[in-house]
């Protein structure tokens, strides 16, 4: 029988896959996606106007590149997104104790160690893109990503258009060309 031990290359390419956006999708699987052909924006609202127009950018470029065709009004689709920033407590706790062992130091009889728990602010940008029936009005799809924001813009718009690439990528239109 075979044991697999984890190496702490392994743990740390696990915890750095944590640091990716969370997506979701959902959408109505009655609709027939295949009669969407244009969307008209009914607005993007985000905290500055350089924002809504890098949020405009990656949803039309993703829904583009699923056939679709940006109209001024009146499209067969109609589209809103909402940026927003918030901030969260992450509860950081570090251990010591019998060196290279951290906690589990007490476990082998090396003693208890200590432990120190930190809060640490954490800014969290979250986007939620709606599309919607331009006849009915009703909600046909739904993606939203959040992900941990940086201080560097440059590094939050990469976030950002990898987000909505990672929204799209399953969005069930079907290409018309």
């Amino acid at each position: 029988m075979k044991h697999t031990i984890a190496t702490p290359a392994s743990l740390l390419i696990a915890s750095a896959c944590l640091l990716f956006a969370s997506v979701r999708t959902d959408y109505d699987k009655k609709a027939d996606f295949s009669k969407y052909h244009t969307y008209s924006w009914i607005g993007v609202k985000a905290s500055n106007s350089i924002w809504q127009g890098r949020i405009t950018q990656a949803v039309d470029s993703a829904l583009a590149a699923k056939g679709w065709s940006k109209v001024p009004s009146g499209g067969d689709a109609a589209v809103s997104a909402i940026g927003k920033t918030s901030e969260k407590d992450t509860m950081e706790t570090f251990y010591d104790g019998f060196p290279g062992w951290g906690w589990r130091a007490g476990w082998w009889g090396g003693g208890m160690g200590m432990s120190t728990t930190q809060v640490v602010p954490e800014r969290v940008g979250t986007l939620t893109v709606d599309v919607f029936d331009g006849n009915t009005k009703q909600l046909i799809f739904r993606g939203q990503a959040t992900d941990s924001l940086s201080s560097n813009a440059d590094k939050n718009d990469k976030k950002m258009e990898h987000s909505v690439e990672d929204m799209f990528k399953k969005f069930p239109a079907h290409a018309t060309n």
